[in-house]
């Protein structure tokens, strides 16, 4: 049986993929969310506006002004159970 793909915690935990790469890249979400995939140094790729369309709690969150924290919070939540595209 084939190894399922990690998760993004999983690569975490493993030191591919850092915290502050993690934020870098919902911040780089944050900016422009049609920006296409996020491809972190380590090769790993992840589609964040896949990932929040496919949620839709973070879809009545704001993203902007007093609800930007929650909506970072849910997105990281998000992140870290997602399957990041190996290089």
């Amino acid at each position: 049986m084939p190894a399922r793909p990690s998760t993004l915690a999983n690569l975490r935990r493993g030191g591919i993929i850092s915290s502050v790469e993690i934020v870098a890249a919902i911040d780089a979400y944050m900016r422009d969310p049609a920006a296409g995939p996020y491809r972190f140094p380590s090769g790993h790729s992840l589609d964040l506006a896949e990932i929040v369309s496919a949620m839709p709690a973070l879809h009545r969150v704001e993203r902007a002004g007093p609800q930007e924290k929650t909506f970072r919070n849910g997105l990281a939540t998000a992140l870290m159970a997602a399957h990041p595209t190996p290089p």
